[in-house]
């Protein structure tokens, strides 16, 4: 099974790099651009065929190591 997980700062949290991305975009004349915030994308192929087994396997994941559930929060979408 194949999943994706998407990793982003929790609202009310800075984000200098997207405010970076943001300044740069406008700067290239994108001037219909906002506000920016930057995130990850995690990639898995796991080797579980129960939906429910796997998305709680992610949970785990996310909670333990790929987010900093303090600051950021998490998707995770299975394919």
């Amino acid at each position: 099974m194949k999943a994706r997980v998407f990793v982003t700062l929790k609202n009310g949290v800075l984000d200098p790099q997207g405010k970076a991305i943001g300044h740069a975009l406008n700067g290239l004349g994108f001037d219909s651009v906002g506000e920016v915030r930057q995130g990850k994308v995690i990639d898995l192929d796991l080797h579980e065929s129960d939906a429910q087994k796997a998305r709680a396997a992610l949970t785990q994941m996310c909670e333990k190591l790929l987010a900093n559930t303090v600051i950021e929060k998490y998707e995770i979408e299975l394919r």
